[in-house]
């Protein structure tokens, strides 16, 4: 029999994860910036690439926050 669907605790590890992915995010750029003109030109792109994906995750994370708040709210 499955599980049944407890979604309590969803808001909290999606703010956790916005945090984490922040903080990921920031750490990428300040390395950048301290030795973005020491690292080869991949790397550097690289790191601005992933970055680009923190970016649309958290902004993706904050619609699911919005969407559990919301579900929360209704039951």
């Amino acid at each position: 029999m499955a599980k049944p669907d407890n979604r309590k605790d969803n808001v909290e590890h999606l703010q956790q994860a916005v945090h984490n992915t922040i903080e990921n995010y920031r750490e990428a750029e300040d390395y950048l910036e301290e030795f973005g003109d020491e690292i080869p030109a991949s790397e550097k792109e690289e790191i601005q690439d992933r970055n680009a994906r923190r970016e649309h995750s958290i902004s993706g994370f904050r619609e699911e926050i919005k969407d559990e708040a919301a579900h929360q709210q209704g039951e």
